[in-house]
């Protein structure tokens, strides 16, 4: 399970795995085009037999980059990247609305035989350049296991409002777009996973019907849509293009997160998309706006599972179980 870790100064960290090398993602945080909100990002993203699970630059949304993290509306200003929505009038060109997610230094860059992480301090900036935020960033990959085709990244972001006035983070649904409520972590998939398979995890005490389980299985569609409901995980399979096979990636909760804010508990519902591309986001203010005051701190953590095959909801609820935070 031996890991190892590549840093190109400048540039990116490249994790990867076994004495063969397969690369199981860069973070690369090199600074990039101004109207694409630049951010760090992971791409690309490959499961254990180097099959690639995320998509970078896509010709629909040249912003959407491999794994990121996001803010779509925040404050009035636009740190996720390309048009800004505006109710009423739609997607609009307003480049002095994109800011900026700036890499400050990295605190660690390790790797073990079966452990990686990649620490790291960024700044959050408005399109005029005033310091708005600063993030602790840490990204751990562990549970690499070749017996079940997969490995897991987490995921912890805890940004600190460095403004006078609260930071209001929203989105297009927030500001009247229904169904559109992604900010924060978001993943891209690959075009050959469009019209993948979305399974949910059966929340306890729910209501949930044998019927509305199995649908809950399906393919995104109007009778079992999870689109802005909330779930402890969420997975995505996804079949490639260019050789056999399918993958799947579940996105997970941390049992920590929560927000005490303006608006008190502040949970997450899940954006999740198969068409007309693959997309999963758990959304920090699907709908309703997220309040962080002046000073205050917003900590979320995320798990990642990337694996081989197609995994259905049994096998992903036992893999989780026998993950540890």
């Amino acid at each position: 399970m031996t890991l190892s870790l590549t840093h190109v100064p400048g540039d990116r960290v490249t994790v990867a795995h076994g004495t063969a090398g397969t690369e199981l993602f860069s973070y690369v945080y090199r600074p990039e085009a101004g109207w694409e909100a630049p951010k760090p990002y992971l791409h690309p993203v490959r499961t254990l037999s180097g099959a690639l699970v995320t998509d970078y630059r896509p010709n629909d949304h040249r912003w959407h980059k491999g794994l990121q993290l996001t803010a779509s509306h925040l404050s009035g200003q636009n740190l996720w990247g390309g048009n800004t929505y505006v109710h009423g009038e739609g997607y609009l060109a307003l480049p002095d609305r994109v800011g900026s997610m700036a890499h400050v230094a990295f605190t660690e860059t390790a790797a073990e035989a079966d452990r990686a992480v990649i620490a790291e301090q960024l700044t959050w900036h408005p399109h005029g350049g005033e310091l708005w935020a600063e993030e602790e960033r840490r990204i751990e990959v562990r549970d690499v296991d070749p017996d079940t085709g997969s490995w897991s990244l987490t995921w912890t972001s805890a940004v600190t409002n460095r403004r006078t006035e609260p930071l209001r983070f929203g989105s297009p649904t927030t500001h009247g777009r229904p169904a559109a409520g992604y900010t924060g972590l978001f993943w891209r998939g690959p075009r050959a996973f469009r019209g993948g398979r979305v399974l949910t995890a059966e929340t306890a005490g729910s209501a949930e019907s044998a019927e509305s389980a199995e649908s809950a299985e399906s393919s995104v569609s109007p009778d079992g849509d999870p689109m802005g409901s909330q779930s402890p995980w969420l997975a995505y399979v996804g079949e490639h293009d260019g050789r056999d096979g399918h993958a799947t990636l579940v996105f997970e909760h941390a049992p920590s997160n929560d927000h005490s804010g303006e608006k008190g508990t502040h949970p997450a519902h899940w954006f999740v998309r198969a068409d007309p591309f693959a997309a999963v986001a758990p959304s920090w203010a699907f709908h309703e706006e997220l309040v962080l005051p002046p000073g205050e701190t917003l900590a979320r953590t995320y798990r990642v599972v990337v694996a081989d095959g197609a995994w259905d909801r049994a096998r992903v609820a036992a893999h989780l179980e026998g993950l540890a935070w």
